[in-house]
């Protein structure tokens, strides 16, 4: 295990500190939340009162990163793409995929408001919000062979239902998400650590390592695929494969810094990837651990390009943050990020981050704390840092 001197600890927290301003820029405000909650809730309690005997067992639940919490808003484009589920407890297997979706479909376009917003998505029915985000509402029925409580959703051609258990894969993430890693940095008494470079603002919405790598590999992935969105992994592997490399990672050592420990966790996702075969009859298996018969890489196996474009990518994004070693002025740390994230994303984080420091440095209440970033207001564990700039500026 490597050990740094107390200022490259310091360097280290910043960069973690910015990497959280950057994902807090990524995702849903509060009031965004709280609006999709309020219109989801809504359309479930219009699909209720239909008169129908199925639909008035119906019940809307988020899926998805909504749900996992780990939403990034979307590349080049302003509505976000949030995932429903329309789960009909009255409906069996004998009821087709297509009668369903109809169902469904017919049900929102006697509602005159969501009549205007209605598209029609292969597998699900979209709500388009403009300038807010989309509602992706996928019906659902019971799956009475799986044991965890599992569901079945069509497949993209409506021809048959698929395996899935968006419930069971959140309580599965979750799980992973509250395990508590050994980060050498959250025991450093950081007053002893010099406290004469410019900081961060401790983070108020932490959400961990895990959330925030899914977040940053998303990001990055938009980003990388610019262009080519065709190939580019979909969320669920890399959430997937983000989750099981986290959970192996956190027993197995003590980190020095939440950084370390990202970058451990992001090495170590194509690990996780099931591969039977070689060469041209290889075959890759990203299994959901929570249902039976359900392969996220599925149309790997089909397209061979898709795990190739993975492998690609993941190797660009696992040397975009380790690239962070060669980075030390702030301005050299915003062009880095920049071209790993976007621009845009980046700007805004960096202006949020100039604001909070320039208010708190004028109030005197900018110090180093004793976790990750740093922190408003003093504390008896805190050292109150003086005036200067970014670590190596």
């Amino acid at each position: 295990m490597r050990r740094y001197a107390s200022d490259e600890v310091l360097r280290q927290s910043q960069l973690t500190g910015i990497l959280e301003l950057i994902c807090q820029q990524l995702e849903l405000t509060e009031t965004q939340r709280r609006l999709a909650e309020e219109r989801y809730m809504a359309i479930g309690r219009w699909l209720a009162q239909d008169h129908g005997p199925a639909l008035q067992t119906a019940t809307i639940y988020p899926q998805g990163s909504i749900a996992l919490q780990t939403t990034v808003r979307p590349w080049r484009q302003q509505e976000f793409d949030l995932d429903l589920v329309c789960h009909v407890m009255a409906a069996g297997r004998l009821t087709s995929p297509t009668a369903l979706k109809q169902l469904v479909g017919d049900r929102l376009k006697a509602n005159a408001t969501y009549e205007k917003l209605l598209e029609e998505k292969p597998r699900c029915w979209r709500l388009s919000y403009a300038d807010e985000f989309h509602l992706d509402i996928t019906p659902s029925i019971p799956n009475l062979e799986c044991p965890n409580g599992g569901e079945l959703v069509p497949d993209k051609k409506l021809r048959q239902w698929k395996a899935s258990n968006p419930k069971g894969y959140r309580r599965w993430f979750d799980e992973r998400a509250a395990l508590r890693p050994t980060v050498r940095l959250a025991a450093v008494d950081m007053a002893k650590a010099r406290a004469e470079v410019e900081a961060l603002p401790g983070p108020s919405r932490f959400k961990g390592v895990l959330r925030r790598g899914v977040q940053l590999c998303k990001r990055h992935r938009d980003v990388h695929f610019s262009g080519t969105s065709e190939l580019a992994p979909i969320s669920i592997i890399i959430t997937t494969l983000a989750a099981r490399s986290y959970a192996a990672c956190v027993g197995t050592r003590t980190y020095e810094t939440d950084l370390d420990l990202l970058r451990e966790v992001i090495g170590g996702m194509p690990s996780q990837i099931e591969i039977r075969g070689e060469g041209r009859s290889r075959q890759y298996f990203v299994w959901n651990d929570t249902t039976n018969g359900e392969n996220f890489a599925e149309k790997w196996n089909n397209d061979a390009r898709l795990a190739e474009a993975f492998y690609r990518w993941h190797s660009r994004a696992l040397a975009d943050l380790v690239g962070l070693e060669t980075h030390t002025g702030l301005d050299s740390v915003r062009k880095h990020f920049g071209t790993a994230l976007g621009e845009p994303i980046v700007a805004k984080a960096m202006s949020e981050l100039t604001q909070r420091v320039g208010l708190a440095r004028k109030a005197g209440r900018l110090a180093v704390a004793t976790g990750p970033g740093l922190t408003v207001g003093g504390s008896r564990a805190s050292s109150t840092v003086r005036t200067n700039t970014f670590y190596g500026s």
